[in-house]
C-alpha cells in the first residue's frame, strides 16, 4: 500500500521512533446507499473522525476495519479501494501508528454504533454527511481541536484520507 502521508509534528527523531511500540489500524471513508459518508464527532474532544480503529490479536486489515466498523457506525461494510496508509510519530505516547485506508460501502441495513467505554466519555456520536460538509468538518476541527492528538494527528491524517480517497468515491 502506498504511504500518502508521514505526520511527525513532535519532530521525533529517526532514533526515538526506532523505539515506539507498533500500532497497526484500518480506517475508511464508508459510504451509504445515498453517497453520504459517516464521520464521528469526539464532541469532548472538539474534533471529528473516520471510523477505524488498531488491529486486535491475529487480526487482518480488513477483518479489523470490519469489525471496528461495525462497532463505531453499526454496519456492515464492503471493503471497495484501498487510499493508502498514513504514518504517525506520535512522540506524546512513544507510539508509532501505521494506518491503512480504504473507501468501503455499507452493505445491508445501517445499524446502531456500539461505543466502548473510552470512546462515550469521548462523546462520540455518528454523523451521515456529503463529502463537502465532510471537508467542511475536518477544516474546523482543525481549529476545535481540544487535544493534540485531534490536533496534530486524527485531523491531519482524516483530512488527507478524505482528499486521498475522492477520486475513488
Amino acid at each position: 500500500m502506498k504511504e500518502i502521508l508521514v505526520l511527525n509534528p513532535e519532530n521525533a527523531s529517526e532514533d526515538e521512533v526506532k523505539t515506539y511500540r507498533i500500532r497497526n489500524a484500518a480506517r475508511a471513508i464508508v459510504t451509504d446507499d445515498v453517497g453520504l459518508i459517516a464521520l464521528l464527532h469526539v464532541s469532548n474532544h472538539g474534533y471529528y473522525k473516520l471510523p477505524g480503529g488498531g488491529f486486535e490479536e491475529g487480526e487482518g486489515t480488513e477483518a479489523a476495519l470490519r469489525r471496528e466498523c461495525l462497532e463505531e457506525i453499526g454496519c456492515e461494510i464492503e471493503v471497495l479501494n484501498e487510499i493508502g496508509s498514513v504514518v504517525e510519530h506520535r512522540k506524546f505516547k512513544s507510539l508509532k501508528q501505521i494506518s491503512y485506508c480504504y473507501t468501503a460501502r455499507v452493505k445491508g441495513e445501517k445499524g446502531v454504533s456500539n461505543f466502548t467505554e473510552h470512546e462515550m466519555k469521548g462523546g462520540f456520536a455518528l454523523v451521515w454527511v456529503t463529502y463537502d460538509e465532510a471537508l467542511r468538518f475536518m477544516a474546523e476541527s482543525s481549529k476545535t481541536a481540544k487535544n493534540i492528538e485531534g490536533e496534530k494527528y486524527i485531523v491531519p491524517r482524516d483530512t488527507r484520507v478524505l482528499k486521498e480517497g475522492k477520486s475513488l468515491l
